[in-house]
C-alpha cells in the first residue's frame, strides 16, 4: 500500500489491527504515526484507550499485554511503539497477528532501518495486516512530491516555483513540509504559488540560487552567471562552493545521459536522466550548446574544483575565485 492510499485510509477512519511501518525515510513514518494518534481517538478518550511506548523501554511481551486490552468508554485502543526498531524478539509477535484484538490499533514505528522481511511475523504483517515501507525519495521525484503537498493543502505552483524549492530544500522531506505549511498559511486557497512568493517567505532568492545559476549556464548566459557568483560572494554562508560544485554536477550528469540518448521519448528520457517534465524542456535546450566532449570537459573541471576547495593544488584561491575561474571555463573552454 503506498502512502497517499494509507494515509486517506486513516482519515476515513478505516483502521486496520496491526500498522507495522519500517524503512530508511522517518518522514512518512512520523506522519502516519501521528494521524492515527490525533484520529483514531477523540481527545477524551485517549488518557484510558491510548498507550505509547518506546522500542528500548519496553519488551514485546508488555506490547502485546497492552494490545490485548478493551476499551474503556471508547470504540478502541490504541497501542503505539516508537523507536521499535529497539524491541527485540519481535516473531513472538506472530501468534497475535494471526489472532489479533480486532478492537485495538497497534502501531509499530521502526525507523532508519529495513526489517528482515524473510521472517514468518513479516509475512504474517504483510498477508493480514499494513506493512508499509519507507523509502527515501529520490531528487528526481522532490517536485513531484512538492506538487502533491501543495496541492493537499488547496494550492497551485508553477514549474519555476516547484523546481526553486526543489533545488534549495533537497530530498528533507521534514523542512519541505514545513515550507510548504508556512506558505499554506500565507496563500489563499486555490492560489498559485510564485516565484515571489517563495523569495518572500522561504528565503530563496528567485534570481539568484544554484536553480537560477544552473539554467543561466544551459542558456549558455556568462552574464548571469558571473551576477549570480556575485550575489554567492555576498552570502557566502548561505551558497556554500560544495553545494553549488554538487548541483552544478548534477546537472551535467543529467545533460550527458540526455546528449547520448538523443532521439528517444520524452518518457524515456525524463526516465533515463531522472528528472521531471518541468525540467525536461530547459535540459534539451541546453544540448545546442553542450556536447558530450564538452561535458565530459565540465565534469574534469567540476572534479578539479572541488578537489582546489579543499586544499588540493591551491594555496591562495578563495572559493569565490574557484567559482568565478570554473564558470568561465564551463562557458568558454
Amino acid at each position: 500500500m503506498d502512502y497517499s492510499t494509507l494515509v486517506n485510509e486513516i482519515r476515513r477512519k478505516d483502521f486496520r489491527p496491526i500498522y507495522f511501518l519500517t524503512g530508511e525515510e522517518p518522514f512518512f513514518i512520523d506522519k502516519i504515526v501521528s494521524l492515527i494518534e490525533h484520529t483514531a481517538l477523540d481527545e477524551a478518550e485517549r488518557s484510558f484507550n491510548q498507550v505509547i511506548l518506546y522500542g528500548s523501554d519496553t519488551t514485546i511481551d508488555a506490547v502485546i499485554g497492552e494490545a490485548k486490552r478493551y476499551p474503556m468508554m471508547a470504540e478502541r485502543v490504541v497501542v503505539i511503539i516508537k523507536e521499535a526498531q529497539h524491541l527485540g524478539k519481535l516473531e513472538l509477535l506472530e501468534a497475535y497477528a494471526e489472532n489479533p484484538q480486532n478492537s485495538t490499533v497497534l502501531v509499530f514505528a521502526y525507523k532508519y532501518k529495513k526489517a528482515d522481511k524473510r521472517k514468518k511475523v513479516f509475512s504474517i504483517l504483510a498477508k493480514k495486516h499494513v506493512l508499509f515501507e519507507s523509502k527515501k525519495v529520490y531528487d528526481s521525484q522532490v517536485p513531484d512530491w512538492i506538487g502533491m503537498m501543495l496541492k493537499d493543502h488547496g494550492l497551485k505552483a508553477n514549474g519555476r516555483a516547484i523546481q526553486m524549492l526543489a533545488e534549495s530544500l533537497g530530498t528533507d522531506l521534514g523542512r519541505i513540509d514545513s515550507e510548504v505549511n508556512k506558505l499554506s498559511m500565507i496563500a489563499k486557497k486555490g492560489e498559485e504559488i510564485s516565484p515571489e512568493l517563495v523569495e518572500a517567505n522561504v528565503g530563496i532568492s528567485k534570481d539568484f540560487n544554484n536553480f537560477e545559476l544552473c539554467n543561466a549556464l544551459n542558456r549558455n548566459d556568462f552574464e548571469k552567471a558571473l551576477r549570480i557568483q556575485q550575489y554567492f560572494q555576498s552570502n557566502p554562508k548561505d551558497n556554500p562552493l560544495v553545494l553549488t560544485i554538487s548541483l552544478l554536477y548534477r546537472n551535467f550528469r543529467i545533460l550527458m545521459i540526455l546528449a547520448q540518448i538523443k532521439g528517444a521519448s520524452q518518457g524515456e528520457m525524463m526516465k533515463q536522466a531522472g528528472i521531471n517534465m518541468y525540467a525536461l524542456p530547459e535540459y534539451l535546450g541546453a544540448l545546442k550548446f553542450y556536447d558530450v566532449r564538452k561535458i565530459a570537459r565540465i565534469m574534469a573541471y567540476l572534479r578539479e574544483t572541488d578537489m582546489k576547495s579543499k586544499g588540493v593544488n591551491n594555496a591562495s584561491s578563495s572559493d569565490s575565485e574557484l567559482l568565478k575561474e570554473l564558470l568561465f571555463k564551463i562557458v568558454y573552454l
